[in-house]
């Protein structure tokens, strides 16, 4: 990610603290729209799990500048996706519906930069994951 990225995201830190369960309540409703085959990935996720992904996005935003500070909660997470069977190929999935939904919920101030910036900051975050999972899966 470069600079500009960080500063944009960071910048949208406080709207998705305000707006973060609307954004992630959409985005399931996207997911589970556009790809059904996702719904059985978050059979035993907990009801309030928009909640919960609300404030990881939050988090990310205001932190992206110190991704040390997020450890903790990428390795929780990663643990949960292992557990839940997530693999590469859903994070696409996600992406695209995390990104339509702050299109659809930010209305005008989701921007066509800080749609990229977005894009460039899930697509990072995506690779974290996704390495980091994969060491789960072969301990």
């Amino acid at each position: 990610m470069n600079e500009t990225t960080i500063a944009i995201v960071k910048s949208t830190a406080a709207l998705l603290k305000e707006k973060g369960e609307e954004i992630t309540t959409a985005m399931y409703k996207h997911l589970f729209a556009n790809y059904p085959e996702a719904e059985a990935l978050f059979e035993n996720a907990s009801a309030d799990q928009h909640k919960k992904l609300a404030q990881m996005v939050y988090a990310y935003a205001a932190n992206i500048d110190n991704l040390g500070a997020l450890t903790g909660g990428i390795e929780k997470v990663a643990k949960i996706h292992v557990g839940a069977k997530i693999l590469p190929k859903h994070y696409p999935m996600v992406g695209e519906s995390l990104l339509t939904a702050i299109k659809e919920v930010l209305g005008d101030a989701a921007t066509p930069e800080v749609i990229d910036a977005w894009a460039d900051a899930y697509g990072f975050l995506s690779k974290v994951f996704i390495a980091k999972e994969k060491e789960l899966y072969t301990a």
